[in-house]
């Protein structure tokens, strides 16, 4: 293994993983803050609003991930603008995560009766207040499952922006498996922490969506 051991490659890959959780959080986060700006404009009542939320999200859900990174990078040095690696993959999964999440939440925010609403107006609410006092607290409580669910879609994700030379937990393995001629034992152990990472989360939306779902039943 050209000097490698089991525990150097093992370690580097763990330190790499660093790399890939922290771009899986700025991307929650960054994706979050985009993503309820577009769901609040495809629920607007202005039709110019919701054509443009609902053009936006079928742009960035009916393209390749991939394509969009390759955009980021590549796009902006076409008009000099020098883009590193990890601000093309922050704002490329960022505008990606974005149309997901108010898709999510836009559901979830149907999902909450029209009797509630109805009920609001009988209270002399407005559509704002309805909204605000009624609709987005019972849609929040809905929307954590799915939102923690597709979490682990961003951190599976991530391994994409190898391409264009981010260092992330994919790219450390390429460049570890290049050098100790072991593939299998390498990309082994990358599938392995990717496992560690992603499974936590899938299992923690299934309690989630079953303690909601008990409370719901309740």
């Amino acid at each position: 293994m050209s000097g490698f051991t089991f525990w150097d490659i093992l370690w580097n890959l763990i330190l790499a993983a660093r790399w890939t959780i922290v771009l899986s959080l700025v991307t929650f986060v960054f994706g979050s803050v985009v993503g309820l700006s577009i769901l609040f404009m495809r629920i607007s009542r202005g039709l110019f609003t919701r054509s443009l939320a609902k053009f936006y999200i079928e742009i960035f859900q009916g393209t390749p991930l991939l394509m969009q990174l390759f955009l980021a990078f590549f796009g902006l040095a076409l008009f000099g603008i020098d883009v590193p690696a990890w601000l093309a993959a922050t704002l490329g999964l960022t505008l990606w995560s974005a149309s997901f999440f108010a898709e999510i939440w836009r559901g979830c925010v149907q999902a909450v009766s029209d009797g509630q609403r109805e009920a609001s107006a009988s209270l002399g609410l407005g559509w704002y207040q309805t909204q605000i006092y009624v609709v987005f607290p019972q849609a929040i409580l809905l929307s954590i499952p799915p939102t923690v669910g597709f979490l682990v879609q961003i951190v599976k994700a991530t391994a994409l922006t190898s391409i264009i030379g981010f260092t992330d937990l994919l790219k450390a393995g390429s460049v570890i498996s290049n050098n100790t001629f072991e593939p299998f034992l390498v990309y082994g152990l990358v599938a392995l922490l990717y496992f560690l990472l992603c499974w936590p989360l899938s299992l923690s939306s299934f309690h989630i969506e079953r303690k909601l779902n008990g409370t719901s039943g309740n």
